[in-house]
């Protein structure tokens, strides 16, 4: 019999779903799906976007310092 191929799978995937979870949650499955690639196309033209404005991402620098210092602040608070 061999390995299956992946529609073979496929097909067992889709009857288990059917069996197990109704017809119901894979319209729910297939519509969150369909709402994450819809968004993440709308990310993908923004980001486009702002490179074509000339925006070069320093807005999204971390600063590491500020989160040194809580660190460290919360360490001496734990320990009196």
């Amino acid at each position: 019999m061999g390995t299956f191929s992946i529609w073979h799978w496929l097909i067992v995937l889709v009857v288990v779903l059917v069996l197990f979870g109704g017809g119901g949650k894979i319209k729910k499955i297939m519509g969150d799906m369909g709402s994450g690639i819809t968004a993440f196309k709308k990310g993908l033209k923004e980001e486009e976007k702002k490179a074509q404005d000339g925006d070069d991402g320093d807005a999204k620098a971390i600063d590491d310092t500020s989160t040194v210092t809580r660190t460290e602040e919360k360490d001496k608070a734990v320990s009196g």
